[in-house]
């Protein structure tokens, strides 16, 4: 199964895949949508989000539209996700950066 944190959000406009195991902490955020900011128009982007296996997106986390969360990943508290997160890392900040790897034990 899947866990989903108190007041997460999970905004649809794009296809969200969450692997099992994978845990959305509360408050975390993940956006699957976005505007094209180059048009006049300001069209909808309806881009998808791909959650793997055993991730953690920790406390009040965002996961942006057309990003892909590697299996084993972790995305730090109030940390941002802009652009993919390889596996079985440990990323932190705003934008998301690798701090280490995650070792099970």
């Amino acid at each position: 199964g899947v866990t989903i944190g108190d007041y997460a959000i999970l905004y649809s406009l794009g296809r969200i895949r969450i692997g099992d195991r994978a845990i959305l902490s509360q408050y975390s955020h993940l956006c699957a949508g976005t505007h094209d900011h180059t048009n006049r128009r300001f069209p909808l982007i309806r881009d998808p989000i791909t959650i793997g296996a055993d991730v953690w997106i920790a406390a009040d986390a965002f996961v942006g539209p057309n990003v892909t969360v590697g299996r084993l990943a972790v995305l730090g508290a109030r940390s941002s996700a802009y652009s993919d997160l390889e596996p079985e890392m440990v990323y932190v900040g705003n934008p998301a950066k690798p701090l280490k790897k995650r070792v099970l034990r």
